[in-house]
């Protein structure tokens, strides 16, 4: 199957086909993207407040931003669609810029250095637990019928860091913006019961802290909601945690390029020519759907660790960690909230339809071995091997 546009990270076919507005509709159509973004803030920040005390109360502390982006571009997507108007804004979502721009700054939240601090366990920990899940994933999706692209997000969804994973994966095999919005639903829907429940589960097994911490960021698939976990948990889950999640990340990179190569060399080759013949001929096919902004996530990761090795002192006394990844983490925020919102803007709703109940299977089915592998592991690399 041959792709119908090498240039752009995320293919949406359908929305290529519909007829954009002037450049002043676009502008109009990029300030409600702003708008949209402000509320989602207003909401991720503030109704944990406004409904305290209520049944409401304690759901809205573990509900995150991607939830309120993704409904609210959705309400605004049919009340667009409605108005006859959506097409004609659709110049100003600029879903692949937002999103390019967050997972740079991502890579600027993944110091290398307290990696190696956490040593060799926590590193081989995250490479057996993303193979094993990622090519169950990959294989039980292919078996139930799913086409490659939509199960190179669920896999990597899966087996890495959930919504970011998607994310780059989607990049890189060119996905269509449906299927990401759909997966980084199914993300968010089994990561929140995950937060009471891994914590509860690891108190009547009576796991050590960091077994726990590794079990919790080795399965947990979106950093807030890992760090949620971590906090019910307590103060050195949260710790151990955050960093094995920290390492995850740090793979993002590596397997969307991984990803990015064999869809080009074996299946968005066009039909009939040898993956032999591609392999010599096709390297600049290869770079031209390379995704870019890893080489982005790369240099920020390295650039934090060299300045955190640079300037220990800093790091020790927290005003790098406060001002400088924090200030990365909130810009991070902000950007993937307004893909996120763009998305839902751009959803067309039929791709639910056609996606049936094939992804969920598969979401538990995956998500039921990350737990049992993630506990095995984290149970025999920091509870025997190395207590």
């Amino acid at each position: 199957m041959a792709t119908t546009n090498t240039n752009a990270p995320i293919v949406n076919e359908d929305a290529q086909e519909q007829p954009q507005g002037s450049p002043a509709w676009g502008f109009a159509g990029f300030v409600l993207v702003l708008v949209l973004a402000w509320i989602v803030q207003v909401l991720t920040t503030n109704l944990p407040d406004w409904t305290e005390g209520t049944w409401f109360g304690q759901v809205s502390k573990s509900i995150e931003f991607p939830v309120y982006a993704i409904i609210l571009g959705f309400a605004f997507n049919g009340i667009l669609s409605l108005l006859g108007i959506r097409d004609r804004m659709s110049g100003g979502f600029r879903t692949e810029f937002f999103i390019k721009i967050g997972l740079v700054l991502l890579g600027a939240g993944v110091n290398v250095t307290v990696i190696l601090d956490m040593g060799l366990p926590a590193v081989l920990q995250a490479l057996l637990l993303i193979a094993v899940v990622f090519f169950f994933t990959w294989w039980f999706a292919g078996i139930i019928g799913l086409e490659p692209h939509l199960r190179a997000l669920l896999a990597s969804a899966l087996s890495i860091c959930g919504v970011s994973a998607a994310v780059a994966a989607a990049g890189a095999v060119h996905a269509k913006k449906e299927q990401l919005a759909y997966v980084a639903g199914l993300v968010i829907v089994f990561a929140l019961p995950a937060i009471f429940l891994l914590p509860w589960l690891a108190d009547l097994m009576g796991l050590s802290p960091i077994v726990t911490g590794a079990w919790i960021g080795g399965n947990i698939d979106t950093t807030a909601a890992v760090t949620a976990a971590g906090a019910v948990a307590g103060d050195e889950v949260l710790q151990y945690a955050s960093i094995v999640k920290m390492i995850q990340n740090a793979l993002i990179g590596f397997v969307a390029v991984a990803l990015s190569i064999y869809f080009t060399l074996r299946v968005d080759r066009p039909a009939g020519v040898d993956a032999m013949r591609v392999t010599r001929s096709g390297w600049g096919e290869v770079w031209s759907r390379f995704p870019k902004f890893v080489l982005g996530f790369i240099a920020a990761s390295l650039v934090v660790s060299m300045l955190a090795a640079a300037f220990p002192a800093a790091l020790e006394d927290g005003a790098w960690l406060d001002n400088g990844m924090s200030a990365a983490k909130t810009l991070q925020t902000v950007f993937f909230t307004l893909a996120f919102v763009s998305i839902g803007l751009e959803f067309r709703f039929g791709a639910l339809r056609d996606a049936g109940w094939k992804p969920v299977l598969v979401f538990f089915a995956g998500t039921i071995v990350n737990l049992i592998a993630g506990l095995a592991l984290s149970t025999l690399l920091f509870g025997v091997l190395f207590p």
